[in-house]
């Protein structure tokens, strides 16, 4: 089956967190198979771990992120299509007299381009994109 759900990073940090929320570890199991992650997501991740200093807390999340994300979640692409689309929400939200960040705009194109649902908790960063479907598993719906 194809993923429906496309996770933002801070979806993705919850699992390593000392106290992770209790919803989202559920959203995370009932969901299993389910999800991908944004191109842009995997490069935050990598990025991220890159810019910490070598020790045991680099080594840990290098870990989470080869051992865990990349064989469980595939990495959705920002494509041709994906593309068409973040110019049109750049176009609105500048007509609009909004300004999209560019990452947030390319997460949003990756998920309308293969029709998922966005799962943030910053769900203020995507507000203006009506088509957009968002679900925030950090509350209770």
């Amino acid at each position: 089956m194809n993923p429906i759900y496309l996770l933002d990073t801070c979806i993705l940090s919850e699992p390593i967190k000392p106290n992770p929320v209790e919803l989202v570890m559920k959203k995370l199991h009932k969901y299993e198979g389910l999800m991908a992650i944004p191109a842009i997501v995997w490069h935050e991740l990598l990025y991220g771990v890159s810019r910490l200093p070598e020790g045991r807390r680099k080594r840990r999340l290098f870990a989470y992120v080869m051992d865990v994300v990349a064989p469980v979640f595939p990495v959705m692409p920002y494509d041709d299509h994906a593309a068409w689309i973040h110019a049109s929400l750049r176009t609105q939200s500048e007509s609009e007299g909004k300004t999209l960040s560019f990452a947030d705009g390319q997460i949003a194109s990756i998920a309308l381009s293969n029709n998922m649902i966005l799962v943030t908790r910053n769900e203020k960063d995507f507000t203006g994109i009506s088509q957009l479907h968002l679900e925030n598993w950090f509350e209770l719906v």
